[in-house]
């Protein structure tokens, strides 16, 4: 799994365990629900500036986000 599908899996991840809609979650960080949802496919490959304001949005560590689980 390359790193832009970790990030999918996590932003997915964490967003659904903090009960949040894409569109919350996309009104947070300031981007498109269109734009969030690619990168929840892993259609869209997130910029270090666009991971930094995703994490924000989800009350994370930025690290998290790209971290593989078990690791």
């Amino acid at each position: 799994m390359d790193l832009k599908e970790v990030m999918a899996v996590n932003v997915r991840r964490i967003r659904h365990d903090k009960q949040m809609t894409q569109e919350e979650l996309a009104d947070r960080a300031g981007l498109s629900a269109r734009y969030v949802g690619a990168i929840e496919r892993a259609n869209k490959s997130a910029s270090v500036t666009i991971l930094g304001r995703i994490a924000e949005a989800l009350g994370v560590d930025p690290a998290v986000l790209i971290k593989r689980l078990g690791d």
